[in-house]
């Protein structure tokens, strides 16, 4: 099945974030049907922040990384397109076509900051995006990011009427990370007619698939949660070991044995 046929509103695919290459072969081993790079956990890899600190020839440098590794089609995370203009945002879908990525997110947030582009131009730079994207050989899906409601820019009214505008201008799947409610979230998938994205993080793991399928969700990622886990166990274990010579939590590991069979 393409890239684009997984995207099936009320049937949800679960859009694997992986960090490196032995991440994307296990998920894609256990049963992932894409992968997606996650700028924020690209970025905990080389030991920086989350937020605009990635170059745009390190994340595609990364993705080729995912795409040598696994058989499944493989998603960008790419941030702002990793450029203000539209002119920027249409070369990262050409250079990302290239490197053969499946499809990218871009968001509507002038990175580093947190400020959100005016909606005119958030949208001007999808419509960009989208014109690079059906003027290459190949299928390749846009997926476009409204993160004010994420980062406190703007309200839901704002975010619902920048996804429309984003629709109108051909991008394939729409993004809101971070509603403030799972009803927020069911009101986004009936305001477009096009597939919805859905971060299942924070409160949001507390829903099952069958309830994002209910509400209409086309398409589950993770972003940098699944990272996140792991470096929860990082931190646990080594307040353990290195507050109080505790070293019970390294035996919660996974054996090395079943590693290298996903590995293989």
């Amino acid at each position: 099945m393409s890239f684009r046929d997984l995207h099936q509103p009320g049937n949800p695919f679960i859009l694997a974030n992986a960090w490196d290459r032995g991440s994307a072969k296990m998920l894609a081993a256990l049963g992932a049907q894409a992968i997606a790079t996650s700028s924020a956990a690209h970025a905990f890899t080389l030991g920086r922040p989350d937020g605009g600190t990635i170059t745009r020839d390190e994340a595609l440098a990364h993705a080729q990384d995912l795409i040598s590794a696994v058989d499944v089609p493989v998603s960008g995370d790419f941030e702002n397109g990793f450029g203000d203009a539209p002119e920027t945002c249409a070369e990262t879908v050409r250079l990302s076509a290239e490197v053969g990525l499946a499809g990218i997110c871009i968001e509507d947030t002038a990175l580093p900051s947190d400020t959100a582009y005016p909606r005119d131009l958030a949208i001007e730079r999808i419509r960009a995006a989208t014109a690079a994207a059906r003027a290459l050989p190949g299928d390749f899906v846009l997926c476009a990011r409204a993160d004010g409601v994420m980062t406190a820019a703007y309200d839901m009214d704002e975010a619902i009427a920048r996804i429309q505008g984003y629709e109108d201008a051909g991008a394939d799947c729409v993004y809101i990370p971070v509603p403030p409610d799972f009803a927020a979230l069911q009101r986004i998938c009936t305001s477009v007619s096009v597939p919805v994205n859905a971060l299942v993080a924070g409160p949001m793991t507390l829903h099952s698939r069958a309830a994002f399928a209910d509400a209409g969700v086309a398409r589950l990622s993770l972003g940098s949660a699944l990272a996140r886990v792991t470096h929860r166990a990082i931190h646990d274990a080594a307040r353990a070991m290195f507050d109080t010579g505790d070293f019970t939590p390294l035996g919660h590991s996974i054996p090395g044995a079943e590693i290298d069979k996903l590995l293989r």
